[in-house]
Order: C-alpha cells, then sequence, then structure tokens
C-alpha cells in the first residue's frame, strides 16, 4: 500500500515577516519548507511527496526535483483549491493513504508521521481519517470591543494540527465534492461523511505565523536567535529657511535645516542605526553625497533602504528609539506624529517605534540655539 504527501505551501505568509513568504525564511539554517519536506522525505512510510507552490513561487520548483519521487505542482487562489490540485497530481499511482501537511509546520516529528498513518483505515466498508491534536487546557473566554462578555467550556475542545491523514480515494472524493471552503481538511472530510480519530499531537509541531513563532521554532530546536543592535548619531546646524523636517514631519520654524539632502536628523540617525545593526555602513555607503541626484533628496528614502534591508536579510525590527536633541523647535507635542510617520515608512507597527526629545541644558552647539542632533537605537532580530 503506497502511501503518499501533499505539502501545501501556496500560501504568502507575510505576517510572520522578514519580506518573504515565511516557508522561504531560515530557520536554523535550513528554509521553512526545506525542514517540512524533509520531515517527510526522511520517513520511511512516505513514497511519495507533492509540493504545492504559488505560482510566483514556481521558479523554485527545481531546487526540489530531486529525489523524483518529489512533485511540484501549482496551488489555487485558496487553501482548499490548492490542496485539491496536489491530490489530483497523486491520481492513477495507486495510492492508499494521504497526509496533508501546512508547510508552515517544519517541526513535525517521525512519530507523529508514524501515528497518523497507523490510526488511518481503509478497510472494506470503512473509511476513516486521522489528525494530531492538543487538548485545550486554557480557560477560552468571548470577548468584544476588548471586553470579556462569556465564557466557552473547554470540555473536549482541542487544538487541531497537521498532517491530517484519510484514505486516498475517499478524501478526494470529498474535496471534489465539498461546495466551498473550510477550515482544514478534517471539516471536508466530516461533511463527506468521514469519520476522523484523533492521535496525541506535540507543542513543538506548531505553526509558524508571526515573527514570534519564529522565536519559538528556534527554541525548540535548540537554537539562538540572531538579535542586533546599532545606534545612529546625526547633526545638523540650522541655516535660512522657514521650517525643519523632523522624523518625517514638517515644523514651521524661522530657519531650516542644512544639508545635502532635506537634513531630517531623526531620519538619519535613525537609518544609521539599522545599517549599524546590520554592519552595513551608513547612509553615506548606500546614498553617497558625491552623487548629485541625492541632493535634496527626501529622507524616507533611506529608512526605507534600510528597513528593506534589513527584512531581506532575515531580520524583524523589534523597536527603535530615537532622541532629538535641541532647544528649540518643541518636540513634545509633534512626537506621537512623528512616531506614527516612522512607523508608516519602515512598515513597522508604532508600538514598535519611540520618539522622544531633551535639551542639552544650553550647553554646547545645540543648547547655544545653532543646530539640532539626534541619537538613535534600533534592535533587530533574526530567529
Amino acid at each position: 500500500m503506497t502511501n503518499a504527501a501533499v505539502i501545501v505551501a501556496a500560501g504568502r505568509g507575510l505576517r510572520a515577516g522578514g519580506g518573504v513568504p515565511k516557508q522561504w525564511r531560515d530557520l536554523g539554517g535550513r528554509p521553512v519548507a526545506v525542514r517540512t519536506l524533509d520531515a517527510f522525505r526522511d520517513h520511511p512510510g512516505i513514497e511519495r511527496i507533492v509540493l504545492v507552490l504559488h505560482p510566483d513561487d514556481m521558479d523554485r520548483a527545481p531546487a526540489f526535483a530531486d529525489p523524483p519521487a518529489v512533485t511540484v505542482v501549482t496551488g489555487g487562489a485558496t487553501r482548499r483549491d490548492s490542496v485539491l490540485a496536489g491530490l489530483e497530481a497523486l491520481e492513477g499511482q495507486g495510492i492508499a493513504r494521504v497526509l496533508i501537511h501546512d508547510v508552515a509546520r517544519p517541526l513535525t516529528r517521525a512519530a507523529t508521521i508514524t501515528a497518523v498513518l497507523a490510526a488511518i483505515d481503509t478497510g472494506p466498508g470503512s473509511a476513516r481519517g486521522a489528525a494530531p491534536a492538543l487538548a485545550v487546557t486554557d480557560a477560552l473566554w468571548r470577548g468584544q470591543g476588548g471586553e470579556v462578555t462569556g465564557a466557552v467550556a473547554r470540555d473536549g475542545l482541542c487544538r487541531a494540527q497537521t498532517p491530517q491523514g484519510f484514505p486516498y480515494d475517499a478524501i478526494l472524493a470529498a474535496h471534489r465534492a465539498h461546495p466551498g471552503e473550510a477550515a482544514d481538511d478534517v471539516e471536508v472530510a466530516r461533511a463527506a461523511g468521514i469519520a476522523v480519530a484523533i492521535v496525541p499531537g506535540e507543542e513543538r509541531n506548531l505553526k509558524i505565523t508571526t515573527p514570534e513563532d519564529f522565536a519559538r521554532a528556534a527554541t525548540f530546536l535548540g537554537g539562538t536567535m540572531d538579535i542586533r543592535t546599532g545606534n545612529g548619531f546625526d547633526v545638523h546646524a540650522f541655516g535660512p529657511g522657514g521650517h525643519v523636517t523632523l522624523c518625517g514631519v514638517r515644523l514651521p520654524f524661522d530657519r531650516g535645516l542644512e544639508g545635502h539632502s532635506d537634513a531630517d536628523v531623526g531620519m538619519h540617525a535613525l537609518t544609521d542605526a539599522i545599517y549599524g545593526a546590520l554592519a552595513m555602513g551608513d547612509i553615506g555607503r548606500h546614498f553617497p553625497p558625491s552623487d548629485p541626484q541625492w541632493k535634496g533628496a527626501a529622507s524616507h528614502i533611506f529608512l526605507a533602504h534600510a528597513a528593506d534591508l534589513a527584512r531581506t536579510e532575515g531580520f524583524t525590527l523589534t523597536h527603535c528609539d530615537v532622541t532629538l536633541i535641541c532647544e528649540r523647535p518643541k518636540i513634545g507635542p509633534h512626537a506621537v506624529e512623528m512616531q506614527g510617520e516612522l512607523s508608516r515608512i519602515m512598515g513597522v507597527d508604532p508600538a514598535r517605534v519611540s520618539v522622544k526629545a531633551t535639551t542639552s541644558e544650553r550647553l554646547g552647539f545645540t543648547g547655544r540655539g545653532e543646530g539640532i542632533a539626534a541619537l538613535a537605537t534600533a534592535t533587530l532580530v533574526r530567529a
């Protein structure tokens, strides 16, 4: 009896951060998708594997051509469409049992795969699937508007996991007949009258959804997070003008700030802090002042580049802090707006951005009102 696995990897999964779909991000030295595939390729009970990819990711297909038992197909608009595409790719190959697994669960152990396979019943006159799950142990509430509105009894409730396994012919027919989307394949199976047995799940068989899940997964692997901190410092002198731009916000003022670009001292310091955390130099390395195209350039170009570069390198910006040092203009009334503008440019939650100000007690060039200085710190994490 031939057993197969369908690995669903056609989602975009951008909530996990990193700037790329989560299945292609690094986890302990290997992409998530490769870890997930290896769990099934290494299992002696799995003889065929179908990997379902998003159309935009089909250029990655050649990397999975070896061993030949891995077939790559294009997914559909919904998860159920993608599962059906994977199941249909196995048609006519004598498949008895099939496991359907989310690529975002890269830490599935061989024991879980074995348990699901053993619980699938393909005997005469019966069709039973199997899936791993964990009992719900926390209290459950209903909530609305940020307040608790009621309690939910947790007796008999389970946290569903994958792989979810079924007799192949039965689940293929169930998916073809199902009228719409479904939460998972167990829902499709039960709608078709297929019973589903529960086998014990594992906490380590987590589904990666958010940046924090990468940290949890790294803990299970025994790995460590790559945590980087960078500092930035910048100074611009006052000159002629009728406004200053600080942290992306234009403030009316009786003078302006002098600089090669728009002289946004706060944004420059923060940009350098991110580059510093990446060990990739400073603004001058990426946007040389000798290049005339950057004269008068808006500083959001620099900050967006640094934030995108961090994501490309697999980092999440977990926090940044900007301190503006000046006697005037007053920063406090504009700090929240600055926080919002920086978070928008970098594509991060405003709760991860801090903007504040201080004076130098009338000491030094800032105390004499000759200019503004800024100090910034950025923390990046790569799990």
